[in-house]
């Protein structure tokens, strides 16, 4: 089947050859020109691409579990070429369409300052010396002005938007963000429920003439973990006195359920870490407070201010996770009973009666990626995930924490906005946050404990 489905897309790819660049071949934009010289001339040609390079990673995957005969397996397609070639050919795709996002953007840019500069010459008529007295920056072609621009933070590009009229046209323009806002969402480390960009992934192309939709300059201020860090709210003098009178009185501590497949899957376990390493997260203890079946967790100390209990839920015994790590082999979990399907094809789940004991004890919920691995489809961890959160385990304001994790510095991960996308985060109505982690070196953790804390109502 996977075969028949490789041979038809390529074949749908073949139908139109390639344009040849030559002097015969005339073209007003270079990017555009580059797609059509790698055969690549609608969207349904990139979708082509896409599903060529699933289809050729699954057949890879489970190629050794085959059971063709010798005949049928001398006919089969090289997988592994086809889809080294494919991504290949993606990646080029890919940095030509950022070229092509700077070129509709420096287009839109000339247009505006054509415009600005007719209404100013109109509006005021000629001056002998206004070449002189004009600032060096403004004489600057809008190429470099551009390029400028993309050194700067977005609170400079702000600033620089105060300082006279020309610049808040320019620093205004919708391409110019939506540009900036696709360059930088996969750089993001975070993204919660209230930040999470509402321009989907698809990266769409913004028509050039008129206005859009979407305020991209709004958007992106929204949505940058720079910006939310840089606009947070200062508490009031009597929050701070509230939280000091709180520290004093003992409370009882929040206790999470923290389950997911980067806890399995990685080659550095993160709770091992997160308890040898005391300078980051120090161990508080062991609580009284038992589940039956499934223990009382770990107390960690977050700044030596706030006690916290994690209960780690593992999906089967070490052993078996152990060896399904070697062998990349599919585990089944014994936290979930399935039953049936929905109408889409995605499984349903139900937690085994021990687990449910855990959903309804605890403040929160941590859930651990595992963004080292490129991902089709995540639906088996989305249906575990809302079988954790259904309304019958408690209220739907209890915080749920995503680490999106990869076991060293340094390894390639998947964006955090699209693990959010990937887990369909945005349909879930308890308040949410991913945040990108490092389980060998904890880096990015404390962040996420302390947005899951004051989720929970806890103040730091």
């Amino acid at each position: 089947c996977l075969q028949e489905g490789v041979r038809y897309l390529m074949r749908m790819l073949q139908v139109r050859s390639s344009v040849k660049l030559n002097d015969g071949v005339v073209f007003h934009d270079s990017s555009t020109a580059n797609f059509l010289a790698e055969g690549i001339f609608s969207d349904t040609h990139l979708l082509t691409m896409m599903y060529v390079g699933e289809m050729c990673f699954w057949a890879v995957k489970y190629e050794d579990c085959s059971t063709d005969s010798a005949a049928h397996k001398e006919d089969r397609l090289h997988f592994r070429d086809i889809g080294a070639q494919i991504l290949r050919k993606s990646r080029a795709m890919s940095d030509r369409s950022r070229a092509l996002s700077q070129s509709v953007v420096l287009r839109s840019l000339r247009s505006a300052r054509d415009r600005l500069c007719a209404d100013r010459r109109s509006a005021r008529g000629p001056r002998p010396d206004e070449s002189a007295t004009r600032a060096l920056l403004d004489t600057l072609p809008v190429d470099l002005q551009f390029l400028i621009m993309t050194y700067l933070s977005p609170q400079d590009l702000c600033r620089l938007g105060g300082t006279n009229r020309y610049w808040r046209s320019m620093v205004q323009d919708p391409l110019l963000w939506r540009y900036f806002l696709l360059r930088d969402m996969s750089g993001w480390s975070s993204v919660d429920h209230l930040s999470l960009p509402q321009t989907g992934q698809s990266g769409s192309t913004v028509p050039e003439g008129g206005d859009t939709q979407v305020d991209y300059m709004a958007e992106y201020l929204r949505c940058s973990p720079e910006c939310r860090r840089q606009w947070r709210q200062r508490r009031p003098a009597y929050e701070a006195v509230a939280s000091f009178l709180q520290a004093l009185v003992a409370g009882v501590e929040p206790r999470y359920a923290m389950f997911g497949p980067g806890l399995e899957q990685l080659d550095v376990s993160l709770m091992r870490s997160m308890m040898h390493t005391p300078a980051v997260l120090p161990v508080a203890g062991i609580p009284q407070r038992q589940i039956d079946g499934v223990g009382s967790g770990i107390s960690f100390m977050y700044k030596g201010q706030q006690r916290f209990n994690i209960i780690t839920l593992y999906s089967t015994n070490s052993t078996e996770r152990q060896r399904a790590r070697l062998e990349q082999l599919r585990v089944h979990s014994k936290l979930f009973v399935q039953q049936g399907a929905h109408e889409s094809g995605r499984p349903r789940y139900t937690v085994t009666p021990q687990v449910q004991v855990v959903c309804q004890a605890v403040n929160g919920f941590i859930f651990v990626a595992n963004a080292e691995t490129w991902r089709a489809g995540a639906e088996e961890e989305i249906a575990q995930v809302q079988a954790m959160l259904q309304p019958t385990w408690g209220p739907a304001s209890r915080p749920v924490l995503v680490l999106s994790c990869t076991s060293r510095d340094g390894r390639d991960r998947t964006p955090c906005v699209t693990v959010a996308h990937q887990l369909q985060l945005s349909l879930l109505h308890n308040p949410w946050m991913v945040q990108d982690t490092v389980a060998e070196s904890l880096a990015g953790l404390l962040d996420g404990i302390d947005w899951l804390l004051k989720h929970s109502g806890i103040r730091i």
